[in-house]
């Protein structure tokens, strides 16, 4: 099964390079739409980023203020044997790996200004980034731009438009698993990603809840009716996280102690402590790893369909458009000559006619 992950992570770099990233305007079947994926869907400082990271086991997406994530990343993760060296590598730089994360994060900033340049736009190009490592599961996200309200410095007012409808056309994807991540210290009324999952998915069925910050909740209260599915039910489960502080990223804390702490923190908690073994961020990898290894078995026979009909289509075409032209000057006279014989036939043709 840990294969078939690997498969849908080859096709959906293929279909990057050949430009499919699920554009509408694409006359042909869009192959990319039609793949399982996990998109990772939250407002600006819910915690989005700290998930993945700890999720991930390393510190490796960029961090400011602002819009940060200005194009999607496509996230793939392996998992290696014990022992084996951590290392990452992008789709547009193949067989270059990066053993320091400080520089991967400085390449997905690198590779987003090419796109977009420095005035903070926005773009539907992903930006592909596998990481091999014995600390992850096989898994693939794909992490989008934060929900906002307001437009920063530099940006036009549209900004927020534009980040809602792209978030959108991933998410509003039957084939799409969305992971909504939401601050516990907020009410989860106003949560920009459960708003946002709930007029895609009224159901449920493809959303897993996410809870950040529970650590930082006012003293007294906490989270179960969220959590227990009380506030708000889901199909799928809700998970809480407790991320680093941002002293801790400021002290950089590392990940894997972060993770253990983490564990402690709700097998120690007397909310949540009966809720421990389903809770923290190497759970939701696993559940998710499992759940879209599922998805993707369901969904084999439609993508099999998918690539069959593009390739009836694209066949067509290449009947339509005739014989590719001749790159070197003989060959090319020969072709003008075989068109002006045909020509000079069809004419005769017609005179004989009448």
């Amino acid at each position: 099964m840990e294969s078939l992950i690997g498969l849908v992570n080859r096709i959906q770099m293929a279909c990057t390079a050949l430009g499919d990233y699920g554009a509408t305007n694409n006359s042909f079947s869009s192959l990319w739409d039609q793949l399982p994926s996990v998109a990772v869907v939250g407002g600006q400082s819910s915690g989005k980023s700290s998930v993945l990271e700890s999720m991930v086991g390393r510190d490796f997406l960029p961090r400011g203020s602002g819009i940060v994530t200005r194009r999607p990343l496509v996230l793939q993760l392996h998992k290696t044997d014990e022992g084996q060296q951590e290392y990452a590598e992008f789709g547009h730089l193949p067989r270059t790996p990066f053993t320091d994360f400080s520089l991967v994060q400085k390449e997905i900033q690198d590779e987003t200004d090419r796109i977009t340049g420095k005035t903070r736009q926005i773009s539907p190009v992903p930006i592909h980034l596998s990481i091999y490592s014995p600390n992850v599961v096989n898994l693939t996200l794909i992490d989008l731009p934060g929900l906002t309200k307001v437009a920063v410095e530099e940006q036009p007012e549209s900004v927020v438009k534009d980040i809602e409808d792209m978030v959108r056309s991933y998410v509003e994807k039957p084939n799409c698993i969305i992971l909504a991540i939401s601050p516990a210290n907020q009410d989860i009324a106003t949560s920009d990603a459960i708003k946002l999952s709930r007029e895609v998915d009224p159901t449920g069925e493809r959303t897993f809840g996410v809870l950040t910050k529970l650590d930082l909740m006012d003293k007294g209260t906490n989270a179960l009716d969220v959590l227990e599915g009380r506030a708000y039910r889901l199909q799928q489960p809700w998970v809480g996280i407790v991320n680093r502080s941002q002293a801790d990223i400021n002290k950089n804390v590392d990940m894997i102690y972060a993770r253990r702490k983490e564990r402690e923190y709700f097998a120690s908690s007397p909310d949540y402590g009966h809720l421990a073994s389903k809770m923290g961020s190497e759970y939701l990898a696993k559940l998710l790893s499992k759940h879209l290894e599922s998805v993707i078995r369901a969904k084999i026979p439609g993508i099999i369909s998918v690539i069959n009909k593009s390739i009836d289509e694209l066949e067509s075409e290449m009947d339509h458009l005739g014989r590719p032209i001749s790159v070197d000057a003989g060959a090319q006279l020969y072709t003008i000559l075989e068109l002006c014989r045909a020509f000079d036939k069809i004419f005769k043709e017609h005179l004989d006619g009448g």
